[in-house]
């Protein structure tokens, strides 16, 4: 970006906006580059601890399937490839998927580091991912495996109901007013057919099967760490920052991270 269009952005945005962007690139400026792994079941609390972890460090989040369908949309040369792939119902190859993990690696919001999350699921893209990052002189820093018990996890989703397009509930932790009803339009709520007891135990036999052999591999090169992910979201937290060595509490956390969500983009 050239001197003179960087004036002319500046010149449109309010001092607020301005100065929350300067303390948020200075606050970025400041954290180490972090290259992590997510690994957990469905129901394990990824979702919830990604965003914080995100924004903390400053890391980009790169998940597989948005991926491969910016890519597609894109008409990348990768892209262009995956979608021949698919259209032939063929798998997209591990070395496409690890070319546009590559690719994406190179936007700005990627300069401190990323989350990589659906990836890899078996020792041989993990094998490629790590050749891919050695020719760049990098490394995964930490695998944070999502532990927890499959009866929990059990408990957790197929108490999930839903509003479509609105509210969430949940039969114990958040239910609502009248057992089945939303609480505002007062329809029948729903539940996903992911989140029945019979395909969660599918998913689950399916993800213990993949990753057990990930996470051996990692555990070999002394990079993974075992979150007691059944606790609350403030005390996985917890355990987050004091695996990167970070003093403060998960509300230090959420203090901080407030500063740089709004401007989680891929800025120069």
């Amino acid at each position: 970006m050239s001197n003179s269009s960087s004036s002319v952005d500046l010149e449109n945005v309010d001092s607020v906006s301005l100065m929350t962007e300067l303390l948020c690139r200075m606050k970025c400026s400041t954290k180490p580059d972090k290259r992590l792994i997510l690994i957990g079941p469905p129901g394990s609390g990824k979702g919830t601890q990604s965003p914080i972890i995100k924004d903390e460090y400053c890391l980009c989040h790169l998940a597989t399937g948005d991926m491969l369908r910016a890519a597609v949309a894109a008409k990348t040369p990768l892209g262009v490839k995956a979608k021949e792939a698919m259209e032939r119902g063929d798998l997209v190859s591990d070395d496409l998927v690890v070319g546009i993990i590559d690719e994406a690696m190179k936007k700005p919001s990627c300069q401190k580091g990323f989350i990589l999350d659906g990836f890899p699921r078996t020792v041989v893209q993990a094998e490629k991912l790590d050749e891919m990052l050695g020719k760049q002189g990098a490394k995964i820093d930490k695998v944070l495996n999502f532990a927890i018990d499959d009866s929990i996890l059990e408990e957790r989703i197929t108490g999930r109901w839903i509003h479509p397009s609105s509210r969430s509930y949940h039969t114990k932790f958040a239910p609502p007013k009248v057992p089945g009803i939303d609480d505002v339009t007062g329809e029948p709520l729903i539940q996903r057919k992911d989140d029945t007891a019979e395909v969660l135990k599918s998913r689950l036999e399916s993800f213990h099967r993949q990753t057990k052999p990930v996470i051996d591999y990692y555990g070999k090169k002394g990079v993974v760490a075992a979150l007691h992910a059944e606790k609350s979201p403030k005390d996985v937290t917890s355990e987050v920052q004091k695996i990167f060595f970070v003093g403060g509490g998960a509300q230090q956390i959420s203090k901080q991270t407030s500063i740089c969500i709004r401007f989680a983009t891929d800025l120069p």
